[in-house]
């Protein structure tokens, strides 16, 4: 007589999946000194893997040369964007006489509008700043010490980042030969699929943010220098390179642009920038990033904001970055577990999903 399987109650299952989500959390965020660089060194790793095989397929290079190119290459494009931020920082320094004598007059006329706006004359208005200074100078050594501390962490993770990209592509095959070990051979087509999907749809989504933010950056230099604006450029570099920041980036890029519009030119200047960023962003967000970004991950609104702010809460600034890609991961690999493919949709949308064949990953 055939035995029935026994299924567990919904609510039995649930808990269990409640308890497992606690504990991932939980040792999400104890890990994340190891697991936060190591994460972007995968994701680096995956958008340099083209190049790296590129570097050993045609040039010839040993493994271990192929992969410290790649990096040196990828450093060498993060450096040229630096190196071109840095020298529009420079000519704000240069022109520092200048700017100072425009922030003195944007300040008086500030203080003009506030007196007529809300009674508070220009005594009260300084006395207030010399006071919020004076609390500031107090804590300024605090400050200086806390700011030197973060600037050697960032550049200690960044080392991290680059040496966990090194080691992944140096020992890529290694890494799928023990998936598929651990998965057992015969479920090796279902593992193979999962990583090919991961690499093509996380490299795809990184060059498309990527094209993106050039795109937005190169619209808003356009509309800046049409408008007037001395620093067009740097604007337009900071608000496309903020714009690759979800949903907050807006925001950040909106806020520093009509700060130093403010400081170095008139309100209607100021005014005309922000309605700029605000016009480029909606534009962007309805036609460039579905076009662009939204066909190689489909995730729906809800989950990716729900997303960003846990990864914002978990792990800062770089959980914000992660959020989408990790959740992306997630729901190839829901969507080709039976079990779990509820989940999967629950990542997506309302559409009907089609299975992709099955495909072989290239890791030579």
């Amino acid at each position: 007589m055939p035995t029935k399987k026994l299924i567990a109650p919904f609510y039995e299952r649930l808990a269990l999946v409640l308890i497992g989500f606690m504990a991932l959390g939980y040792l999400i965020i104890m890990g994340k000194d190891l697991l936060d660089p190591m994460i972007f060194g995968f994701i680096f790793a995956i958008l340099l893997l083209p190049v790296c095989n590129f570097l050993e397929n045609k040039l010839r290079l040993p493994r271990s040369m192929a992969s410290l190119v790649s990096i040196l290459l990828l450093v060498g494009v993060v450096g040229g964007i630096l190196y071109l931020v840095g020298s529009q920082i420079s000519n704000m320094a240069n022109d520092w006489p200048m700017l100072k004598k425009q922030v003195t007059q944007s300040i008086r006329d500030l203080q003009e509008w506030i007196q007529h706006a809300f009674h508070v004359n220009a005594a009260k208005q300084m006395a207030y700043v010399d006071d919020t200074a004076k609390k500031l100078m107090e804590s300024g050594t605090d400050v200086l010490g806390t700011t030197f501390g973060a600037i050697s962490s960032i550049m200690l993770f960044y080392v991290f980042i680059m040496i966990f990209t090194f080691f992944i592509l140096l020992y890529r095959r290694l890494l799928i030969r023990f998936i598929v070990w651990v998965f057992r051979d015969e479920n090796e087509h279902v593992v193979m699929d999962i990583v090919e999907n991961i690499q093509s749809i996380l490299r795809q989504y990184i060059l498309g943010l990527l094209l993106e933010m050039v795109i937005v950056a190169g619209v808003a230099i356009t509309v800046f220098w049409m408008i007037g604006i001395k620093y067009a450029a740097l604007l337009g570099i900071i608000v496309g390179l903020f714009n690759i920041i979800p949903y907050i980036g807006i925001f950040t890029a909106l806020l520093l642009s009509t700060v130093i519009t403010f400081a170095t030119g008139s309100i209607s200047n100021t005014v005309a920038v922000a309605v700029s960023v605000i016009g480029i962003h909606a534009v962007d967000a309805n036609f460039l990033l579905p076009t662009i970004v939204g066909s190689k991950v489909r995730l729906n609104a809800l989950i990716s904001f729900i997303g960003i702010i846990l990864g914002e809460m978990i792990w800062g600034l770089s959980g914000m970055f992660l959020s989408i890609p990790v959740i992306a991961i997630f729901k190839i690999i829901f969507d080709r577990i039976e079990t779990l493919k509820p989940w999967g949709y629950l990542l997506g949308g309302d559409y009907e999903y089609k299975k992709p064949a099955a495909k072989t990953m290239k890791t030579e």
